[in-house]
């Protein structure tokens, strides 16, 4: 057997460890909260008992639907053993109406945590200052990226984007407010980087390269503003387009991260660059906290390897259990690697992006 073969067993055996003790516990009076409960008790049958792997929840559970974090009053998620502990609301997607919400505790602490071991420090340098420039406000994407940098002794300056409010210019053709809105974000944080010291950046790939514009129209750079490590993440990044971001605006002297994750999952981590990749991201999630699956969505079945198909996600936490919850998104699935033995997700784009327009956004 390889050692990727007795990884990939490996995982299989700790996920399926996992799984069976977070279901016992959001299913378990003692313990679970009341929306999984009350669930159980209308279902008719006792995932705490039933429920003996991780492939139980694929096949025995329903997709989980949006509109249970959206109508929903947050008490409702409360494990009994988080009972009368404040808890943070943190929001995800939405335009208009009302938005998902999810709540927490300890997750994002423990999720961005983790990811920090994958940093490395001449890139990302300890005890030194960050900056994010993106979505913040009701997002937990503001308070994990403090807590990240805070994990390797850093301080972070944060200027904020509201991206409803940009989808909601561009769905409308305001594309001039929209640009306006954009030019006032780059001026904030090409402010700070005057200004400051800072020498990691977290950030979307437009407003990535609309900060290195303006830079470079003033006779600078990032390099030369003192970055040394980039975050990007939150919209399509094809191979093309990667490559631009690698080779050109960050020059092959700046470290890159892609990212990829959100208030539900939590953040996967993408699979090191080789030249066999020719650009093409791939993520692994952050297992067996969260599991994702690329699905056929006519059948719910997992597609092959190199195929296209729908993000499937099951978070698993003491904090918040979600079984198959269809994300917006569609990928490439790809076979588990030493590092990560496990599938992962590639090439990520907004899922029917080929077959209708997406509105992602100029941020």
């Amino acid at each position: 057997m390889s050692n990727l073969d007795q990884n990939i067993q490996e995982a299989k055996a700790q996920l399926d460890a996992h799984a069976l003790e977070i279901v016992k516990w959001h299913f378990s009076p003692e313990t679970g909260c009341p929306f999984w409960l009350e669930w159980a008790k209308d279902a008719g049958w006792n995932p705490a008992k039933e429920i003996t792997s991780f492939d139980d929840i694929i096949t025995k559970f329903p997709h989980f639907q949006d509109e249970w974090l959206r109508d929903k009053q947050p008490g409702v998620w409360v494990p009994q053993e988080f009972k009368g502990q404040p808890f943070n609301i943190f929001e995800t997607g939405g335009t208009t109406g009302m938005p998902k919400q999810r709540i927490g505790w300890n997750d994002y602490k423990v999720d961005y945590s983790e990811f920090s071991d994958s940093l490395d420090d001449a890139e990302f340098p300890r005890d030194h200052y960050w900056l994010m420039v993106g979505p913040t406000g009701p997002r937990r994407l503001r308070l994990s990226i403090e807590h990240l940098a805070n994990v390797r002794g850093c301080s972070c300056y944060f200027v904020d984007l509201d991206p409803r409010w940009v989808k909601r210019l561009i769905a409308e053709k305001q594309f001039d407010q929209a640009k306006a809105y954009m030019e006032h974000v780059v001026d904030q944080a090409t402010t700070i980087m005057k200004h400051r010291e800072v020498s990691a950046l977290f950030t979307t790939p437009k407003l990535l390269e609309s900060v290195a514009e303006r830079l470079e129209n003033e006779g600078s750079s990032l390099y030369e503003a003192g970055i040394r490590g980039v975050f990007c993440g939150g919209t399509t990044m094809d191979p093309q387009y990667t490559r631009f971001l690698v080779e050109e605006l960050l020059e092959n002297k700046i470290g890159f991260k892609p990212t990829y994750g959100n208030t539900l999952m939590g953040l996967a981590k993408h699979k090191p660059f080789t030249p066999e990749d020719k650009f093409s991201i791939t993520y692994h999630a952050p297992q067996p906290r969260a599991v994702l699956r690329v699905v056929n969505p006519d059948t719910n079945e997992s597609v092959e390897y190199e195929e296209w198909g729908r993000v499937e996600l099951t978070t698993l936490t003491r904090e918040f259990f979600m079984p198959r919850f269809l994300e917006r998104d569609e990928a490439i699935r790809r076979p588990p690697i030493e590092l990560y033995p496990w599938d992962g997700v590639a090439e990520v784009r907004p899922f029917g992006a080929l077959t209708k327009k997406i509105v992602e956004g100029v941020y």
